[in-house]
């Protein structure tokens, strides 16, 4: 029995089919660009195999609410010609199958819950620090939406006292994602952060942010794990610094397993963790079909 999964990206479209386990059978990569390219390139990939149910990992926002008249829309992206797509209706109409529909952080987070570093437990954090920064939860073994979808990467935190950049949000100015995400890296040192690895400075600064915004998530959602991706998180020595500042930070108000190398960590599943996650959103809209 297989399944489709949907990996959208603003940058590139990740499609797969995968069992009913979540292994990876066959996958196809191409760039985003007009809804009507891009659908034409997720149709021919789809078209060759005959999957059960697909699921789609999203970038967004993206409206998740079922009783919501856009429910499966793309929403107020800054990708202006995917604003207000429907594009859970699209896939539906295209593939004829059941389809499955949240956000590429909770994707992620799904399959990492599944199969990946917080395997066996019933929650789970994945964030991504790249481009951007999100979020998504896993919280009694089922992914957290409600009013929306969580925008964690848009939480408020303390100014570093030695950070005089404005912040990069076109929203917030100095929000998570404004101060920390890999665009306000390169805006305040001047170069990117793949070419300030020998920069101590940098990186404890960054590390000040991301600990302040794990406490936030450690304080409201209580995961069991703590899964940190993404282009920034390629920086290795940001994890012992963030384990550092994040027990400073708690300073024994809640007690955080050992050793914290163990509880926050990359993902188990690499780069695969998304499209693995959308594979495994497919298999849950075909069960969900057949209860119905």
């Amino acid at each position: 029995m297989l399944f489709g999964g949907i990996e959208a990206g603003g940058t590139k479209f990740v499609c797969a089919v995968g069992d009913e386990n979540g292994t990876i059978q066959d996958r196809a990569e191409f760039p985003t660009r007009t809804p009507k390219e891009t659908m034409e390139d997720v149709e021919a990939f789809f078209s060759r195999f005959k999957i059960k149910a697909i699921g789609i990992a999203s970038f967004g926002p993206i409206d998740v609410n079922p009783d919501s008249k856009t429910y499966g829309y793309i929403t107020t992206t800054p990708k202006t010609v995917w604003q207000h797509y429907p594009l859970k209706q699209v896939v539906e109409k295209a593939l004829g199958v059941p389809v499955g529909f949240t956000t590429d952080v909770n994707g992620a987070a799904l399959g990492e819950q599944m199969l990946g570093a917080a395997k066996g437990l019933d929650s789970c954090l994945y964030i991504t620090v790249g481009t951007g920064i999100g979020a998504g939860a896993i919280v009694k073994g089922k992914v957290l939406e409600g009013l929306s979808h969580p925008e964690m990467g848009h939480v408020l935190v303390r100014r570093h006292p030695e950070d005089h950049y404005e912040g990069a949000c076109p929203f917030h100015k100095d929000c998570l994602e404004g101060l920390a995400a890999g665009p306000a890296i390169e805006a305040r040192w001047g170069q990117k952060g793949k070419e300030l690895a020998g920069r101590p400075e940098v990186w404890e600064m960054e590390a000040d942010y991301l600990a302040q915004a794990l406490m936030q998530y450690i304080l409201v959602v209580s995961p069991k794990k703590i899964v940190m991706g993404g282009g920034v998180m390629h920086q290795k020595q940001l994890f012992p610094l963030i384990h550092k500042k994040l027990a400073a930070f708690i300073n024994g108000y809640v007690q955080l397993p050992e050793p914290l190398s163990e509880y926050i960590t990359a993902p188990g599943l690499g780069n695969d963790a998304g499209i693995t996650g959308a594979i495994l959103l497919g298999k849950q809209a075909y069960e969900k079909r057949l209860i119905l």
